[in-house]
């Protein structure tokens, strides 16, 4: 039987991506100064700088900013002015400052689905940025625990599991991306309610899922995620 519903943080309690694809049209247009912007795959040349320092920064808007001044310096062949180079961390710095807006109707099936079931968030990030945007969410009061981890990923959550002594099975994570909310907690033996955002970056568009996996529901709306969680529930109880 589920015992436990995890929530993602980013785009799926709050808006969160849109604040990045924002940052990251300023650093196109700060770059046109010094490159044909058509001709220097300026977005594809960011994103490999973003991937490759995944591992030594993490993820979040700082590591954003120090791959938007490392990808500046590359693609203008450190031409790049000190004073531009100023403003890329003014734009990181408007990234880790942007208002915490919760997505429309969350709080009402957060509370509803935290009648029936204790909750964990799962968020990943910058630690200071993640835990300000939990507390100025005003929804931390709905849940049991809050884990802010540097990935999500097969090892994390059967980490989280083993703490909580639950089997996969008896755990649904609610979240927007399928590779860091669903597939590893699928592929562990749990179940997903995948809630897609409007955006999505590039890099977490990357997985292996199967659309039709029987233990994965979509749905594209908050309110919808009190109804799926019942509907897997009651799987659960069959042996579904």
């Amino acid at each position: 039987m589920i015992q436990l519903i995890g929530f993602d943080g980013d785009d799926t309690l709050w808006h969160s991506e849109g604040y990045y694809q924002q940052a990251q049209a300023e650093f196109e247009t700060l770059l046109a100064k010094y490159v044909d912007v058509h001709d220097s795959r300026l977005h594809e040349r960011l994103l490999a700088v973003q991937k490759a320092n995944l591992k030594v920064f993490g993820y979040g808007a700082r590591s954003m900013m120090i791959s938007m001044i490392e990808a500046a310096i590359a693609i203008t062949e450190e031409r790049i002015s000190a004073r531009d180079v100023h403003r890329l961390v003014e734009i990181g710095k408007g990234v880790l400052q942007h208002p915490v807006e919760v997505l429309p109707g969350i709080r009402e099936a957060v509370e509803a689905v935290a009648e029936e079931f204790p909750l964990v968030l799962i968020t990943k990030g910058d630690l200071f940025h993640q835990e300000a945007k939990v507390r100025r969410s005003g929804l931390d009061d709905l849940f049991r625990r809050i884990e802010i981890v540097s990935e999500k990923d097969n090892s994390t959550y059967a980490r989280v599991l083993s703490e909580f002594d639950l089997a996969p099975g008896a755990f649904v994570m609610v979240g927007n991306s399928l590779r860091s909310d669903i597939e590893p907690v699928v592929r562990l033996g749990g179940w997903g309610i995948h809630m897609p955002y409007a955006v999505t970056w590039a890099h977490e568009m990357e997985n292996e899922l199967d659309a039709s996996d029987p233990r994965v529901r979509s749905i594209s709306s908050a309110s919808e995620i009190p109804s799926a969680v019942r509907e897997i529930t009651a799987l659960g109880r069959s042996g579904g």
